[in-house]
């Protein structure tokens, strides 16, 4: 198995929790983070190595990487394992998948890349590579299928961690928040590259708003040692440290439950976001040169997944220069004050919600061991 990410590797841990109560003794091994090594999982290479984004910051670490995946290959090969699971990353991913199909290892795909939210040229390079896709979104399910891809839907792992109703009063006190003023999470994101664009818009945003109500409590979960260290290197370079914000490691569950509303990077967290029912401002900012490759790439309005899954702008999204701290706290300011739209979001949340729920585990879990079984080498 191969995990790119922080939330590839919660997504992955989900189907280990699966798998490995029915294959006990068998050796998982790739790619992969905390939540796979809980369930006995060994990790050939840092997965920190993999957590890159945008075009030419890939660039920039294009040969360690590329190492990493042809020295994996070249086990992998060797080893041929009873199945290759590739989780996101599918610049990683799906280069090694289709060399394994090539030489007969059944390749399975965990979360299929965005084809439904950018041009789907990329589904003929999946054909090539994928023997089954495992999808989180239901309707993602049909399109592997048209393009002859075998899939299952699985649900949302994510659907399953988060509760219907979150504990907001019980979060407040883990985190020693007020029970009485509100309070607001952002989110920049869990790589290096999002909190170098992404964070000081974000805390700036934070002080236009205490400007507006000086109740206002802010927490800022981040991903790691080293994202924390490093946001805040950010925000004293932009003077900002002044700006009263709890900044903590992980518990970005905790920090949704206790939120009134969010600031948060486009990706997995926004939607992590609706499953708790938040509501929420999506920004977005990446290197120039990168945003102006993907803006011309999308063929959908929005990037949000919660705006996608509803097929509408539920909330707003602010991308690149139009991200900037002013729009931004304009933005959530609404979200904080408009009641009526809170409970709207709410309910179009909670109904999404139960769309993406499924057992996950066991879904995927039969998935993976039908494939097995139907496989020359079974």
């Amino acid at each position: 198995m191969v995990a790119g990410e922080t939330s590839g590797d919660l997504l992955a841990g989900r189907l280990l929790s699966g798998l490995r109560p029915q294959l006990p003794d068998a050796l998982m091994h790739g790619i992969g983070g905390s939540h796979m090594a809980e369930h006995g999982f060994i990790s050939d290479f840092p997965m920190e190595k993999l957590s890159v984004r945008g075009l030419f910051e890939v660039l920039a670490h294009y040969r360690e990487i590329k190492g990493i995946q042809i020295a994996l290959r070249d086990q992998l090969l060797l080893e041929r394992p009873s199945v290759f699971i590739g989780v996101d990353a599918p610049d990683f991913n799906l280069g090694l998948e289709a060399e394994l199909k090539s030489a007969g290892i059944p390749t399975m795909h965990f979360i299929g890349p965005s084809i439904w939210a950018w041009r789907g040229g990329r589904i003929k390079k999946i054909a090539r590579a994928v023997s089954h896709m495992l999808v989180i979104f239901p309707f993602e399910e049909e399109i592997y299928r048209k393009a002859g891809i075998p899939a299952t839907y699985v649900g949302h792992p994510l659907a399953q961690v988060i509760p219907m109703v979150p504990d907001q009063a019980g979060a407040r006190v883990a985190l020693g928040l007020s029970a009485t003023a509100p309070v607001v999470s952002i989110l920049p994101g869990s790589r290096m590259s999002e909190l170098k664009y992404n964070a000081v818009a974000f805390v700036a945003a934070a002080k236009l708003l205490l400007q507006r109500d000086p109740t206002l409590q802010f927490v800022a979960p981040m991903a790691g040692d080293a994202q924390h260290r490093y946001f805040n290197e950010l925000i004293a370079q932009a003077g900002l440290q002044d700006v009263p914000i709890k900044v903590i490691d992980g518990q970005s569950h905790r920090a949704l439950a206790a939120a009134d509303a969010v600031l948060v990077a486009s990706g997995t967290a926004s939607l992590e976001v609706a499953l708790f029912k938040k509501p929420m401002v999506i920004a977005y900012k990446m290197m120039r040169a990168s945003w102006h490759v993907l803006r011309h790439m999308g063929y959908q309005p929005w990037i949000g997944l919660p705006n996608i899954l509803a097929q509408e702008f539920l909330v707003p999204e602010l991308l690149q220069d139009a991200a900037t701290p002013e729009a931004l706290a304009d933005a959530l300011w609404k979200q904080l004050q408009d009641g009526t739209h809170r409970e709207y979001l709410q309910r179009r949340f909670t109904e999404m919600h139960h769309t993406l729920l499924r057992d996950t585990a066991a879904e995927s879990a039969r998935a993976v061991l039908e494939l097995i079984a139907q496989s020359p080498r079974a």
